[in-house]
């Protein structure tokens, strides 16, 4: 389950360090965050979709990761 376009391009506009930043940590977890809320949407419905389960394990663990990286690094 992705994101469309322009929910994309509004959440990167809002978290972006500079005009042409889209892979810093603050955008991959604003990002990151946006898809686990609509994931854990769709699991609420679909209580037995393990494929889509494992996404969200992977995408919770991936945000954890850049939050960890973010305090070791920018502090």
């Amino acid at each position: 389950m992705s994101l469309p376009a322009e929910a994309k391009e509004i959440i990167v506009k809002k978290y972006q360090l500079s005009e042409s930043d889209t892979g810093s940590p603050e955008v991959q977890i604003a990002l990151a965050t946006e898809r686990i809320c609509l994931l854990t949407e769709h699991m609420q419905t679909h209580k037995k979709d393990l494929h889509s389960r494992r996404g969200l394990l992977r995408l919770v663990s991936l945000r954890r990761n850049l939050l960890s990286y973010l305090k070791k690094n920018r502090h």
